[in-house]
């Protein structure tokens, strides 16, 4: 059969057979389609990301962390308060969604409050707010930073309230930490004990040397105390680059964290 064509030809398809039949479920009135048909061939897909139009629960679960910064006379207490996607679904997910910071200290309330609004603002946008840890530990005061309980170095208390909420992101699982290998923490143990062994060894000459041993002078009881409470690493250790601890020391003529590994000699 011969079809006269009056038009010009812009483009053309082959009609295959399932062409066919997808016109033909069309032409179908959707009354005559089952209800629990359609149901199940339509994909589910309820899972709930985090965005801006959540409304807040009335109950929300949350930390409150606790800074101690030589920067401010009151401590502060920074809580973080969470909310549960999906709950009792394999899909469930915490995320932050508000942070808070209190102290008796009046001196910097301005820019708390500015800079926990605008945290709180972006967590509840969704999406990947990691960005802000790396972000606030960045920043410095010109005033010189500090270390706190362990010997870790915080360059201003800003960074100190993004490491807070790296730590809050690790414990929700929105942040995962590379875990160093088992070969790597062998590796680090062994440097530990020749570094302890050695300073033992030495100690021992010092006392047969010596008629009877010394009293600790007062700058090395400094030295501990700045290293933090609870620290164990050695008090003459220097601040580790990578890893911001007081725990670089010398063996074998090159600096060795003792906390993360790193060597300046690779």
């Amino acid at each position: 059969m011969a079809v006269k064509i009056d038009k010009k030809i812009k483009g053309y398809s082959v009609l295959t057979p399932e062409d066919k039949a997808r016109e033909a479920a069309a032409a179908i009135p959707v009354a005559s389609v089952p209800r629990e048909t359609v149901e199940k061939e339509t994909p589910q897909d309820n899972i709930i990301q985090m965005h801006e139009r959540i409304e807040r629960p009335e109950v929300l679960i949350g930390s409150t962390y606790k800074i101690k910064s030589p920067l401010v006379e009151h401590a502060m207490y920074v809580t973080i308060n969470d909310i549960v996607l999906n709950a009792g679904t394999e899909h469930e997910l915490r995320r932050p969604f508000e942070i808070f910071v209190n102290s008796k200290s009046m001196e910097h309330f301005q820019w708390i409050v500015a800079l926990t609004r605008i945290m709180s603002a972006v967590f509840r946008k969704g999406g990947d707010v990691t960005f802000l840890v790396d972000e606030m530990k960045a920043v410095f005061d010109p005033r010189g930073g500090y270390f706190k309980a362990g010997g870790v170095y915080m360059p201003s208390l800003v960074a100190e309230l993004g490491a807070i909420v790296e730590e809050h992101m690790k414990s929700i699982g929105l942040i995962h930490d590379p875990e160093m290998s088992a070969h790597q923490r062998a590796i680090l143990a062994e440097k530990r004990k020749q570094y302890e062994d050695r300073a033992k060894k030495n100690s021992d000459v010092t006392e047969t040397v010596t008629a009877a041993p010394a009293a600790p002078a007062q700058g090395a009881a400094e030295d501990i105390a700045v290293t933090g409470d609870g620290a164990s690493f050695p008090p003459s250790a220097t601040l580790c680059h990578k890893c911001s601890t007081k725990a670089l020391v010398i063996m074998d003529g090159c600096a060795t964290c003792l906390n993360c590994g790193y060597s300046k000699c690779g």
